[in-house]
């Protein structure tokens, strides 16, 4: 797609964190014609200029063909996160509903496919120092969201080579976060029993210090930018995606006045799992092993050839997102509802 006044986008997963900052800034561009987003649960109140329709991946019976036909880009974005207790209910929808998604791709030759990958395809890497997108997209095979996430860059793998006509780009960011999905995503890691209320500087005097727990987190909002640019901008292949600086202990023990306590990795991920074999908590001990092992990542090529510079830095990322905690912050979609737990 070139940045030709009239392009219609299609948007997959169009309610949900990412969804609805990509919907949003799609539908203020002036060369976006037509937004048509997909979701399960169309939103109650839309954006402007933009046109839902109701669907469901998972299902086999799904024409996305015709939904795609006469598309001139396709933003597959859609992911489920639960539940970490099913890995075979969360591999019909991630995978095989991706599989369902570039096929219709294909069927309708849209001539270009945006898909949402993430830092979790990338296979266990350094800490100290970033790498860029050439560094193996083998995940973490204990982690069903890593499992799920490269196996989608090797089908990807085969149809660029089988489908050279079709532009496809990976998109893949750190940890994104926004005000609006502080709910959600409390709901997907934190579990209905952890008050947002309590995510108060005051009320955590010590930091729990687990050797490998540094990432990199980015605002939705910026993703999302990352995604218009792709679309406008002849590109082609992965994007590494994230905010500076990496996100660490030492850097949340400045924000919330906490004093780092180290605490041995053993220790941490044997809490979490009782607490997640007790169903406690949703977040997966799994996924919990392959944080520790992700790899930092170096966006130089996001910055040269989208021309991407993200607006919000790591700390102004996670202050907004501490704040949509404390509020019970949400969206009027579906995955977005906002809402104080009890």
């Amino acid at each position: 797609m070139s940045s030709a006044t009239g392009s219609r986008i299609v948007v997959t997963g169009a309610t949900g964190n990412v969804g609805t900052s990509v919907v949003r800034r799609l539908a203020d561009d002036p060369d976006v014609a037509s937004v048509h987003g997909l979701a399960r649960r169309i939103p109650d109140r839309p954006p402007s200029g933009t046109e839902w329709t109701a669907v469901d991946l998972a299902s086999p019976r799904l024409d996305l063909a015709a939904l795609f036909r006469g598309a001139d880009a396709v933003v597959h974005l859609a992911w489920a996160f639960q539940p970490t207790h099913e890995p075979a209910t969360t591999w019909r929808t991630n995978v095989l509903g991706s599989l369902r998604v570039f096929d219709a791709v294909a069927a309708a030759r849209v001539p270009v496919l945006v898909h949402a990958s993430s830092v979790g395809a990338y296979s266990p890497g350094p800490k100290d120092r970033p790498v860029d997108e050439s560094w193996p997209t083998h995940g973490w095979p204990d982690a069903a969201y890593c499992r799920e996430k490269a196996y989608l860059e090797r089908v990807l793998d085969t149809f660029e080579r089988d489908r050279p006509q079709t532009r496809v780009v990976r998109m893949r960011p750190a940890f994104l976060f926004k005000r609006e999905s502080a709910s959600e995503q409390r709901r997907i890691f934190g579990g209905r029993f952890l008050p947002g209320p309590l995510a108060r500087p005051e009320l955590l005097p010590c930091l729990p210090d687990v050797p490998g727990l540094r990432m990199q987190a980015l605002h939705t909002d910026d993703a999302a930018e990352a995604v218009r640019l792709a679309l406008r901008t002849e590109v082609r292949g992965a994007f590494n995606l994230a905010a500076e600086p990496a996100v660490d202990v030492r850097l949340l023990g400045e924000m919330f006045g906490a004093r780092p306590v180290r605490l041995p990795r053993a220790a941490a991920r044997t809490a979490l799992a009782a607490a997640w074999n007790l169903r406690l908590v949703p977040a997966s001990p799994h996924l919990f092993d392959a944080v520790l092992r992700l790899p930092l990542m170096d966006c130089t090529r996001a910055r040269v050839e989208l021309g991407w510079r993200p607006e919000h830095t790591a700390p102004e990322v996670l202050e907004e997102f501490l704040l949509g905690l404390r509020e019970g912050a949400g969206a009027p979609t579906a995955p977005l509802h906002g809402g104080k737990a009890s």
